[in-house]
């Protein structure tokens, strides 16, 4: 089923501010709460997709995801999300509080390790035994083209660029495939 965009859930506009959307969200909190209509499904269904709307708008990151990539750059179950899903594991967890901590988030470049890779591959018999050489393609990181890399936009004292929120890098999608 296909979901109804965030902004119409809330019925606000695009350039709704964070103000106009926490008016939003709270009306249609009251309207649709499940205290307010006792078994009533879609009423229910109403507020948790409200309170999903509200959730992905009113984060910077998860809204400016989901103007460039609509649903598919926030919905988890779809790929989607700040950095692909939860491959990243240990690493992930702990390098955001220590950079954190110690001010890695101050501008500079910053490589973080991929997901593994799998590729599904066909191949006859023949080709298995004789061996083949084929093309693929194999996504790499780009760097954020205001920025150029640098966490802060040219020119300017170190400033977090509101592009790609001074990772250096911003998440492209084409397709179901994601590239950070």
């Amino acid at each position: 089923m296909a979901k109804q965009d965030y902004y119409e859930t809330l019925d606000v506009s695009r350039t709704a501010t964070a103000a106009e959307l926490k008016k939003a969200y709270r009306r249609m909190a009251m309207k649709f709460h499940p205290d307010r209509n006792p078994d009533n499904a879609d009423a229910e269904a109403h507020f948790k997709e409200a309170k999903e709307a509200y959730e992905i708008l009113s984060n910077a990151q998860k809204r400016a995801a989901y103007d460039q990539f609509g649903h598919a750059g926030v919905d988890q179950s779809a790929g989607g999300g700040h950095r692909g899903g939860g491959a990243g594991g240990f690493s992930d967890i702990f390098g955001d509080v220590f950079n954190d901590i110690f001010g890695a988030s101050g501008g500079g470049r910053q490589n973080h390790r991929g997901a593994d890779l799998r590729y599904h591959l066909d191949l006859t018999l023949e080709e298995a035994v004789a061996g083949t050489t084929t093309e693929i393609r194999i996504p790499v990181n780009v760097d954020c083209k205001p920025c150029d890399g640098s966490g802060a936009k040219k020119g300017s004292t170190p400033v977090a660029c509101s592009t790609c929120a001074g990772h250096g890098q911003v998440l492209m999608q084409q397709g179901p495939f994601q590239v950070q």
